[in-house]
């Protein structure tokens, strides 16, 4: 059974950092492809950045470029998002999720952090 366990999220404060989480179990994790997405309140899921399985390429939204970084380490299961300069529209549910190889199609989610910014 494929586990998700994101972790990292919390209250932090306009303009400071936080770094998100993801340990993955029951599957070959240095195999797949992994990714990360948001949820605002009332508003649609949204692709944030993905990763090739040997952490070779990375793949940003564009409003995500230049503030938000991923990385993998292969050897603890474990995907990163770090987070820099938040801003109050940052503000979401932050879900990992395993992904095909092309970083299209999302196979597995996890059940999400919450990160909220706010003074």
């Amino acid at each position: 059974q494929v586990q998700l366990v994101e972790s990292g999220g919390g209250l932090v404060q306009p303009g400071g950092s936080l770094r998100l989480s993801c340990v993955a179990s029951g599957r070959t994790f240095a195999a797949d492809a992994m990714g990360w997405f948001r949820q605002a309140a009332g508003k649609e899921r949204e692709f944030v950045v993905g990763i090739s399985w040997s952490g070779d390429s990375t793949y940003y939204a564009d409003s995500m470029k230049g503030r938000f970084t991923i990385s993998r380490d292969n050897a603890k299961n474990t995907v990163y998002l770090q987070m820099n300069s938040l801003q109050s529209e940052d503000t979401a549910v932050y879900y990992c999720a395993v992904m095909d190889s092309a970083i299209v199609q999302v196979h597995y989610w996890g059940q999400g952090t919450q990160v909220t910014v706010s003074s």
